[in-house]
């Protein structure tokens, strides 16, 4: 009676935030992808967008995790999807630990998680910034403070507001997009981002920026220091091939240094990742339906492999990313116990160095890790691997649990689901529990042998490292989402067509 007594007096609160309308009838599906393509087209000028007043000297806390956060380093918008992210871990968190006592089936009960899903939000975009204003990452700029005549405590604050306002905007346009438009903001806004820096690993002839190249940032054999060399691979080949030739990169130690400085090994992990994992998205499981009442109207529910989508890998990443950042502030501020920091922000010892993300060969290949991190041992590059693949194959199960569970694809859902649609599985009688008790040899199993499988595939990308300096994770995301975006497209499109086809598909 208390728990039921405390909703009921959050609900209203929880109401009255601020919140994008819910279209009151179907939406056709052009309008929808100019929702869509319009809220693309303002991510892309928000990320254009610089932070007034942000000194050049200022540190992205968040460049190793750019890639699946979808923000632009410098940017109103340098939060990306961050505070969405995050705030979803702990709420799930919350309830699946029934500290927080809802019941995600329930309507009612849904309304007040997603309400205090935004409340949170709105918390860690707070959470989120000052610690990287007033930790001394997000610098005010002195010369713009003296031009306008006041303190660089105004600018920060200047600063804060403006961060704020793009972690809020990413918020409601992601909102915007899952009511109104196709798929989610959220993936939407990923898939942009490493897109972007897909392109940029293509053709980009700039070097990197300090601290932005990932991996091995030294001259080997002569080629070159890594961080001098373009980031795009055409232009860099361009450079090896006028600066070294051909006859002397094919020769010897240059050859094994070329697959790597060259990005041969990177081009070939994104080609292969990239097919494998279309592969792994068409894998499925399809369970027979036939309707009740129509006889010879029949259909098929399929349970894919990645039941639980790669989403659960960004609430993996995003974790490790939360630790790795309070280890920097605490480094930051001379407590040191948890692992000490380079000088672009990589953990190099401790407990922040094992929980820190592969990135490629020079995180795991002994004779490259030498170079990177001088002194380190056999047993510290082993720890390392395990420590992340532990991380992502376990991580990757458990929220996938939770996020079957917490967004309605759980068993007894489907079987709801199935079960108000008129379908029945043949062989079997029209009943909830007897549909559900059939569909529960199925989901609970792939829900967690795909979530150990893309925690697998992430860690096998991130090995051997993709172009552009896009992490496994960031691969893996934007690969499997844009699959995933071109079969709801599909199934718009079908709705469209046969309109009844809405009903059982929970539309209307």
């Amino acid at each position: 009676m208390a728990e039921t007594g405390l909703k009921d007096r959050i609900a209203p609160f929880l109401s009255k935030l601020p919140a994008v309308k819910r279209p009151e009838k179907h939406v056709h599906f052009q309008k929808k992808l100019m929702w869509t393509l319009g809220i693309l087209v303002l991510y892309f000028v928000l990320s254009n967008i610089s932070v007034f007043g942000l000194s050049a000297a200022s540190q992205d806390l968040l460049g190793a995790y750019r890639a699946y956060f979808a923000g632009a380093q410098g940017s109103i918008i340098l939060l990306g999807i961050g505070p969405i992210v995050m705030a979803s871990i702990v709420l799930q968190l919350l309830v699946g630990a029934e500290l927080i006592p809802l019941d995600t089936t329930d309507p009612k009960d849904q309304a007040i998680f997603q309400g205090l899903q935004k409340l949170m939000v709105f918390v860690m975009i707070v959470v989120e910034a000052l610690p990287q204003i007033y930790g001394g990452f997000l610098l005010p700029d002195p010369a713009i403070a003296a031009t306008l005549g006041v303190s660089t405590g105004i600018i920060q604050l200047l600063i804060f507001a403006q961060v704020a306002l793009g972690g809020v905007l990413i918020l409601y346009m992601d909102e915007i997009v899952s009511k109104w438009g196709i798929g989610s903001g959220v993936s939407l806004f990923i898939v942009a981002g490493i897109a972007q820096a897909l392109v940029g690993g293509i053709f980009n002839w700039n070097p990197p920026y300090p601290g932005q190249a990932m991996g091995l940032n030294v001259d080997i054999a002569g080629l070159g220091a890594r961080e001098n060399l373009p980031i795009g691979i055409i232009f860099r080949w361009e450079w090896l091939l006028n600066n070294i030739g051909l006859s002397q990169l094919l020769t010897g130690e240059n050859l094994i240094v070329l697959l790597y400085q060259g990005e041969i090994l990177a081009l070939l992990a994104t080609i292969i990742i990239f097919l494998l994992i279309v592969y792994v998205e068409s894998t499925r499981i399809e369970i027979p339906l036939a309707h009740a009442a129509v006889r010879g109207a029949r259909g098929k529910f399929p349970v894919k492999l990645i039941y639980a989508s790669v989403l659960p890998m960004i609430l993996v990443r995003s974790l490790q990313a939360t630790l790795e950042m309070v280890g920097l502030l605490l480094y930051r501020n001379g407590i040191t116990f948890l692992g000490t920091f380079n000088q672009y922000n990589q953990p190099v010892d401790g407990l922040m160095f094992y929980i820190n993300p592969i990135n490629g060969l020079s995180d795991w290949v002994p004779q490259l890790a030498a170079l990177n991190y001088p002194g380190i041992q056999l047993w510290q590059i082993a720890l390392h691997v395990f420590t992340d693949a532990f991380i992502l194959i376990a991580g990757g199960i458990l929220f996938a649990i939770f996020w079957v569970e917490t967004t309605g694809m759980g068993a007894s859902r489907v079987a709801r689901q199935i079960q108000k649609s008129g379908m029945q599985i043949p062989g079997f009688r029209r009943n909830e529990q007897v549909i559900e008790k059939v569909v529960s040899r199925y989901i609970p199993k792939v829900t967690v042998i795909g979530g150990a499988f893309v925690g697998f595939l992430t860690l096998l990308s991130s090995l051997f490292g993709i172009l552009g300096a896009v992490s496994g994770t960031g691969m893996l995301l934007a690969v499997s989402i844009t699959y995933q975006l071109y079969e709801k497209l599909a199934s718009e499109q079908l709705m469209e067509m046969h309109p009844l086809m809405r009903k059982f598909l929970g539309e209307e």
